[in-house]
């Protein structure tokens, strides 16, 4: 599986697939973890307007890739995600891409 996915993403070796991996798995949990106090301060009884979710879901895109951009910068693979960035506002704003991931 490792070999497919350094393939796919025009990797050098399997270190670089599992530092990959590792980013997108700590960009995940820190969003996971930083939503829970966002929401206490929002409602600290636990009652979260609708607006809110449905802010918090618009939101939390760009904040996802600032983070995953920064994970990707401390572990080295900044190249990689800021390509990768690219090819994901790209593709939602339905420009056609030459597709690598």
């Amino acid at each position: 599986m490792l070999e497919r996915l350094k393939a796919r993403w025009k990797l050098k070796n399997v270190w670089q697939v599992v530092v990959v991996l590792l980013v997108f798995a700590l960009t995940g949990t820190t969003v996971l973890l930083i939503k829970r106090p966002i929401m206490l301060l929002v409602s600290p009884e636990g009652n979260y307007p609708f607006w809110f979710s449905v802010l918090y879901y618009i939101l939390i895109l760009p904040v996802y890739n600032l983070i995953l951009l920064i994970y990707g910068f401390i572990f080295g693979q900044f190249s990689f995600f800021w390509e990768f960035e690219k090819r994901f506002f790209n593709r939602m704003i339905g420009k056609k891409v030459k597709d690598i991931a």
